[in-house]
């Protein structure tokens, strides 16, 4: 008799957060989900301030756009570029985010 399972599935018990990180792997989701993450994460990553004066962010292509509503915040954001990604890369790893565009 056969001991492998037909359907490919496991038969030990995985962790939660290790079964669902193998299932992104398998559909090859992990990108798109990381880049959810970081649109979800905005305001822990820039805090409260930068996150009220923010209308809409979103990742295209590797670069994450940022609309927002004031004008020195924007400028303060973009002469603060390397920062924030780097602030992104430490939370959600290298080459999530290569760019950010604020406008």
């Amino acid at each position: 008799m056969n001991n492998k399972n037909p359907f490919g599935r496991k038969k030990e018990v995985a962790p939660l957060e290790s079964a669902f990180k193998d299932l992104l792997k398998a559909y090859r989701l992990e990108d798109k989900f990381q880049e959810k993450s970081v649109v979800q994460s905005w305001p822990e990553i820039v805090g409260k301030t930068i996150a009220d004066r923010t209308s809409s962010v979103f990742i295209k292509d590797k670069k994450l756009f940022v609309k927002l509503t004031s004008g020195p915040i924007k400028k303060e954001l973009q002469m603060n570029k390397a920062k924030v990604i780097s602030l992104i890369e430490t939370k959600f790893g290298q080459g999530v985010i290569v760019d950010l565009v604020c406008f």
